[in-house]
Order: C-alpha cells, then structure tokens, then sequence
C-alpha cells in the first residue's frame, strides 16, 4: 500500500521559516517525480513546487521562487520542502504527491498518489 505522509507543518510568524516532510513508503521512490501543492481555504490547489526522480531538476511556481527550495533523499524514501520568508498567503494545507516518470512535470495530470496534507498557518 503506497502512502505518502506529510509532516512539519505548523504555526510560524509571517518572515519565518518552516521544513515540511513528506515520507513516501510502499513505491519505488526513485521511478517517482515528486511535487508539493497547496491548498488554501476557498481556493484551488495549486502547485507550488516538483523535483525530478533523481533530484536533478526542480520547478517553482511563480510566488515562491527564491523562497522555497524542495529536495530529496532517495536513500530514505523522503522529500522536503523548505519555506522561507514565509508570507501570509502562504497559509495553506500542503499536500505532497507523487507521479512516475522522469520529471514531475507542470500540472497534477498524472499524478498517481496523494499525501493527506499537513496545515501550515501563518500569523502577521
């Protein structure tokens, strides 16, 4: 049974930082892209960031370059996210999903598996 589990998220002040985790059991890791959405109350989901199976390439949406660095270890089956110079609309559930294939791509078409999220909050 294949699950991802999504863990660090919390309450931190807007400027902070936070490193989410997302540990993935039950695939083959490596065969996966990797990416990392989120949700924010009364909008849609959106990518924010993904990371080729070997690690080599990664994308970030437009709000969050610069801000945000997402990385793996396929040694331990983990991907992570880390948020800087957090903002207030950076407050969401972020979800981590996995999609086989090289790349992780540009668009949740495709993706195989779901996290159940993990709540980040931000306070100003």
């Amino acid at each position: 049974q294949v699950q991802l589990v999504e863990s660090g998220g919390g309450l931190v002040q807007a400027g902070g930082s936070l490193r989410l985790s997302c540990a993935a059991s039950g695939l083959t890791f490596s065969s996966y892209g990797m990416g990392w959405f989120r949700q924010a109350p009364g909008k849609e989901r959106e990518l924010v960031a993904t990371i080729s199976r070997s690690g080599g390439t990664t994308g970030y949406s437009d709000p969050v370059t610069g801000r945000f660095t997402i990385s793996r270890d396929n040694t331990k089956n983990m991907v992570y996210l880390q948020m800087n110079s957090l903002k207030a609309e950076a407050a969401a559930v972020y979800y981590c999903a996995a999609k086989w294939g090289v790349l992780f791509g540009t668009s949740e078409d495709g993706v195989a598996y779901w996290g159940k999220g993990t709540l980040v909050t931000v306070s100003s």
